[in-house]
């Protein structure tokens, strides 16, 4: 493994001393707070803006676009080099735990932290923990913020791109044409599910053959942008018709909204063989395969006209 160098301002901040157990998947601001002095985490900021006007202390600012792809292709991995360069800049060593900080004004934001975790995870990550609400719990529970930037010292990595979470269009491809068998989970909300709304991006509306309505919003807290820690596996397992060792395909748009029910159901739930499918909607409605819940051609011009 090539020489890593850790960031002088994790030292700085939170001590010395050997690096201490993961969080877990999920922690509080109180947690955090508490524990983060002997665990001496590496905070990532994923805000596009706002770092400069309050943030964790110590957090480094890594805003969300840097594990995204272009305005075509939202959901899109980037090339693994790009990822390698990206987190070399931030300081990232695969030994250290991470803690992912979302804005948390909403649980769409969660989306994001979740889209950072899968990547990290998938590129050799391991110790690796989202703060639940974000910066706003994290203000709210009358922590402290700072202004001041935190430039991280670089690394050095050698990283490759596990498929072992990923489901490609190749694969879906397959779920639609009965060669593979897999659960396709469509996170996103109702409305886009029944083929009522569609991503600016995607060439037409509509779901995948097949796939199940699971609106990521599921797995919150009514009302706050709070990821529930705990849920009925057995119910959801049930509800899903899960069984058998299948592989369950989360998808949404752009691998956003799906992220964090890949997250709810791999991280938090525990079922095995889930996978992300980041092209996602917007993706696969650029090839020429099926899909259900595609207006016809009336209800379409009536769509694009007055919207809805």
């Amino acid at each position: 493994m090539a020489r890593i160098i850790l960031a002088a301002c994790v030292a700085t901040i939170f001590g010395s001393g050997a690096f201490a157990a993961s969080f877990g998947p999920l922690v509080t601001p109180t947690e955090l707070a508490a524990e983060a002095p002997a665990a001496q985490p590496v905070i990532l900021d994923i805000r596009d803006a706002g770092y400069d006007k309050g943030h964790l202390p110590g957090a480094i600012s890594a805003p969300y676009a840097t594990v995204r792809g272009g305005s075509d292709n939202p959901g899109a991995v980037p090339d693994v080099a790009a990822l390698e360069t990206a987190f070399e800049q931030l300081g990232l060593r695969q030994d250290q735990p991470i803690v992912i900080v979302p804005e948390g004004k909403t649980d769409t934001d969660f989306g994001a932290a979740a889209r950072v975790y899968w990547t990290l995870k998938s590129t050799g990550f391991t110790d690796l923990t989202i703060l639940n609400g974000g910066t706003q719990a994290w203000t709210a529970a009358g922590l402290p913020v700072e202004t001041a930037v935190v430039t991280p010292q670089p690394s050095e990595l050698d990283l490759t791109f596990s498929d072992q979470w990923l489901a490609s269009t190749d694969t879906v491809t397959q779920v639609v044409e009965g060669t593979h068998d897999a659960v396709l989970v469509d996170a996103r909300p109702t409305d886009f599910h029944e083929g009522r709304s569609k991503h600016d991006a995607a060439v037409r509306p509509g779901t995948l053959p097949g796939a199940q309505s699971l609106p990521h919003s599921t797995f919150f807290t009514p009302g706050t942008p709070t990821i529930a820690a705990a849920t009925d596996v057995t119910a959801l397992k049930q509800a899903l018709g899960i069984g058998g060792g299948k592989d369950i395909v989360a998808f949404c748009n752009t691998g956003h909204w799906a992220a964090t029910e890949w997250f709810a159901l791999s991280e938090l739930a525990g079922l095995e063989n889930v996978k992300l499918y980041p092209g996602s909607m917007v993706e696969y409605s650029q090839t020429d395969m099926p899909m259900e819940n595609v207006p016809g051609l009336l209800s379409n011009l009536t769509r694009q006209i007055f919207g809805g």
